[in-house]
């Protein structure tokens, strides 16, 4: 229940202080999962993230739930999404009451002509950070460029752009499986005599004593 409790405190100080949506929590959420709570490692993270990203619904609400069903199973994934979407929920419902009388003040449109720009550093900070550590080479760079040009300038679907990635991958996935099987690459007997310490089979007490005799 305490793991419940933490995981629903972080994530409510993560949704009142976020601005710009779920990519601009990304930096939040991994300083206070990854740096100071230490629930998921770095790695795992980043795979989180492209999991909750292809799945339908709030990003934010999809992060929340895996966070707090990784951490404190099924009461975690609920205190984590009562977290997330209850300080979402409450400035909404303030600023539908009073935005329309004080959105043509030139105060307000000042403060949000001056948010604009920190919640793109908060989209683009994590952003870079999740191309690292994806590991994207001179090689591999192929494919976000192919994914952005067919997203942005051909008007693809994103959903069909995540479907050819996983079928690409599974297809990918069963050529190196069946390169590897016909180069007959198999993996070494533990049972057989080889000089590898794991290959050692402990001899019997009468093999010790047929080698200690003269």
């Amino acid at each position: 229940m305490k793991k419940a409790f933490e995981l629903f405190f972080s994530f409510f100080k993560i949704g009142a202080f976020t601005l710009g949506g779920g990519y601009a929590m990304l930096s939040m959420v991994e300083k206070a999962v990854v740096d100071q709570k230490k629930w998921i490692p770095n790695d795992e993270f980043w795979d989180m993230i492209a999991v909750v990203q292809s799945l339908p619904g709030v990003f934010a609400v999809n992060t929340a739930l895996y966070v707090g069903h990784r951490v404190a199973g099924t009461k975690g994934a609920f205190a984590a999404m009562l977290g997330a979407i209850i300080p979402s929920i409450t400035i909404i419902l303030l600023l539908a009451t009073v935005f329309r009388e004080y959105r043509d003040q030139p105060v307000v449109e000042r403060i949000f002509k001056g948010i604009r720009p920190c919640v793109v550093a908060l989209i683009l900070a994590p952003s870079l950070r999740m191309i690292k550590s994806a590991k994207v080479t001179w090689k591999t760079a192929i494919i976000p460029i192919a994914t952005v040009f067919l997203i942005w300038w051909c008007k693809t679907s994103p959903a069909y752009v995540i479907l050819a990635a996983i079928a690409g991958s599974l297809i990918y996935a069963l050529i190196i499986r069946r390169k590897t099987r016909d180069a007959g690459v198999n993996p070494p007997d533990p049972l057989s005599r080889g000089s590898g310490p794991a290959s050692r089979v402990p001899k019997s007490r009468s093999q010790k004593e047929e080698e200690a005799k003269p």
